[in-house]
């Protein structure tokens, strides 16, 4: 089992590649990421990353911040791994575009003030 420092290490890096993530699509367009391979694939690499982290946050802590959809982001990194051959572009745009904000805030929150 990991430790608290551990799950913060794994929050921490949960954070900043969520903000990555949304920084790299500020000044861009949803038609960009179709027309942008290199977009597309970092786009979902960092996504994918971000799944990994969560999925490495022991089980009490994941109980202990239930505001954070656990499942959903380790659902997501899921999906992107095993079906890499065909990536929802929508939903990745969706996911970073809407879901990312308020969980960024919300590890900012944590990270910042226990």
């Amino acid at each position: 089992m990991m430790s608290k420092r551990d799950d913060r290490t794994s929050m921490r890096h949960m954070l900043d590649y969520a903000r990555e993530a949304y920084a790299m699509t500020r000044g861009r367009t949803r038609s960009d990421l179709d027309a942008d391979r290199m977009f597309q694939l970092a786009l979902t690499h960092l996504v994918e990353i971000l799944g990994e982290a969560a999925a490495r946050v022991s089980i009490p802590t994941r109980d202990k911040y239930p505001q954070i959809p656990w499942a959903d982001i380790v659902g997501m990194r899921n999906r992107l791994i095993h079906g890499y051959d065909a990536v929802d572009l929508n939903l990745l745009w969706d996911t970073v575009e809407t879901d990312l904000p308020p969980l960024i805030a919300t590890l900012e929150d944590i990270l910042e003030n226990g």
